[in-house]
């Protein structure tokens, strides 16, 4: 599979078919690997790419602080040298985040975009459940340093809590492999210390700002939202899901059944299905 240059360093991509740019874009602490599963499942016949995120999987470990903007920058590059154009994109988790940041920052090239547990607005502390909220407070706290990088502690819960599940010790290397060392995570640490609650961190929350006016002013671009059930649902909850009909533009809602936050692992049939007939029904598979 492709590894490119990008900026001072590279990224891996997985790429199938051809056709209309689909871009699978993963959130934390994952890569490209937890799409495996979904773009076979994908009917449509489209050129689908799933990079992993800088310093995240296979791609390079520039000397960077792997701030938003970070990613965002590096992910811009990917898609200039790929020249990508004309884009459905589709996000989970920060891979949400990203897809709407670039669709808000590149308007005329988006064709549609579909997510599913991605972070469509800032959250308060109030609103985090008791699990959430100490989950987060440990984060950022002194101790999540010694959590994070010390012990490969987020990689490991998330693929055994955070899915219905728990995946098997040879599932589990591929997410497991890309952060032998101390350095390696600090990837991981920063974007779970980036969620804005209350708007802090600042940088972050302004870019969710952003994006936020254009998922409710972009009324041409079809939006779809894949819904799950189940205390494994981190991020959209019923109550953002009843947000974001009444905030998100062009925006449609299919439910993906019993899933955990890394929902491509419990559901990629459902995943793949409501993305095959949402592009379907918009025709987004199809050339202008």
């Amino acid at each position: 599979m492709p590894v490119i240059d990008v900026l001072d360093s590279t990224m891996y991509y997985e790429e199938t078919g051809s056709g209309v740019p689909f871009v699978f874009l993963h959130g934390n602490p994952s890569s490209s690997y937890l799409w495996r599963k979904v773009l076979p499942r994908v009917g449509e016949r489209a050129r689908l790419l799933a990079p992993d995120l800088i310093g995240m999987g296979r791609s390079g470990k520039p000397d960077v602080p792997y701030r938003f903007a970070d990613h965002a920058r590096y992910l811009d590059a990917w898609f200039e040298r790929l020249g990508l154009e004309d884009v459905v994109l589709v996000g989970h988790d920060w891979g949400g985040s990203l897809a709407f940041d670039w669709a808000a920052r590149h308007p005329g090239r988006v064709r549609g975009v579909a997510f599913f547990e991605a972070i469509v607005r800032g959250v308060s502390w109030s609103e985090l459940g008791e699990g959430p909220r100490s989950r987060s407070e440990a984060i950022r706290g002194p101790e999540g340093e010694s959590l994070v990088l010390d012990r490969n502690f987020l990689v490991e819960t998330a693929y055994t809590g955070g899915v219905l599940t728990p995946l098997s010790p040879a599932e589990m290397e591929p997410y497991l492999a890309p952060y032998p060392t101390r350095e390696s995570r600090r990837p991981l640490l920063e974007w779970a210390r980036s969620l804005p609650l209350d708007g802090e961190p600042a940088d972050v929350a302004e870019r969710i700002g952003r994006y936020g006016e254009w998922l409710a002013g972009s009324d041409d671009v079809p939006k779809l939202l894949i819904t799950f059930d189940g205390s494994g649902t981190l991020l959209v909850t019923p109550e953002v899901a009843r947000w974001c009909r009444a905030n998100i533009a062009a925006l449609e809602v299919e439910h993906g059944g019993p899933a955990g936050h890394h929902a491509p692992e419990d559901q990629p049939e459902a995943i793949g299905a409501a993305i095959t007939a949402w592009v379907a029904r918009h025709g987004l598979a199809k050339h202008s």
